[in-house]
């Protein structure tokens, strides 16, 4: 395993981020770099979690912010502070679970 960093590019006036909300700077433990955005959209809310149903398909997995290479990129995590072994997780930083917005407030 290694790790990998995820960080926000897009500004923060960038309408992309209004599909999904900035987590900030993520380290997560994966197997790639792909794997990394998958690992980090992981540990978000998932519609299979909680009682709604999606629009489109069964999880909101694929409209992560983490997996829009617009709004975050994946770095190699050069002087790693936390250990290669264990498993696939985010390691540092914190991962909202408001990711689900509600249309009608």
């Amino acid at each position: 395993m290694k790790l990998y960093r995820l960080v926000p590019v897009a500004a923060a006036s960038d309408t992309n981020w209004d599909l999904a909300p900035n987590q900030g700077v993520v380290v997560v433990r994966a197997r790639s770099s792909g794997d990394a955005r998958v690992v980090a959209a992981a540990a978000e809310l998932d519609y299979l979690e909680i009682d709604a149903l999606p629009a489109d398909g069964n999880s909101t997995a694929s409209s992560s912010a983490f997996r829009n290479e617009r709004l975050y990129t994946v770095v190699d995590e050069t002087n790693p502070s936390y250990p290669l072994e264990g498993p696939r997780e985010v390691v540092a930083g914190t991962v909202r679970v408001d990711n689900i917005r509600p249309t009608e407030l």
